[in-house]
């Protein structure tokens, strides 16, 4: 998307599509609901892929999350998306992408007042090749066991994205 301006797409409260407006402006302090996704990144051991946001991103930086997170562009379908930031953020390529959680929806305020207000289905996919992850947006990255990402819940909840916290309790009815 070099040279043009990335858009989200605004959504009604029943997820209607009502406009669209640019992705550089949508999170504030009263940040519309909007469509996003989140996706957990699986390798051949069954391990997750767990990221640490980049210290220079608008909200959450630095916190432990799950492996991406995009918006679609209008009409751009969930796959194309996530395979789109896949590439940009981890420098990889996926496959097997399936949708676990399709009505996903969270609204979160963190410690500077920014909001997110998405409704964010949940996909997992398999990792192709080897990771190169952009610094722009992930500071670090670990392989974990399912069962160590769900005692790293338990023990540090203000480590990790609260999108992510609830999206693990609702994949493993946590």
């Amino acid at each position: 998307m070099a040279g043009t301006e990335e858009l989200v797409v605004l959504l009604a409260d029943d997820g209607t599509p009502i406009g669209t407006t640019a992705k550089a402006t949508v999170h504030d302090a009263d940040t519309p609901l909007h469509l996003a996704f989140s996706c957990f990144l699986h390798d051949d051991a069954g391990r997750v892929l767990m990221t640490r946001r980049a210290l220079g991103k608008r909200t959450w930086p630095g916190v432990w999350t799950n492996s991406f997170c995009g918006h679609p562009g209008p009409g751009e379908p969930f796959a194309r998306a996530i395979e789109r930031r896949a590439r940009e953020e981890l420098g990889c390529e996926v496959s097997d992408i399936t949708e676990v959680l399709p009505d996903f929806r969270y609204r979160a305020v963190d410690a500077s007042g920014v909001v997110e207000n998405e409704i964010c289905p949940v996909f997992t996919a398999r990792l192709v090749g080897e990771l190169r992850p952009s610094t722009a947006e992930v500071a670090e990255f670990a392989w974990l066991a399912p069962e160590d990402l769900g005692r790293a819940l338990d023990a540090a909840p203000f480590a990790f994205s609260p999108w992510l916290a609830e999206e693990w309790a609702q994949l493993t009815d946590g």
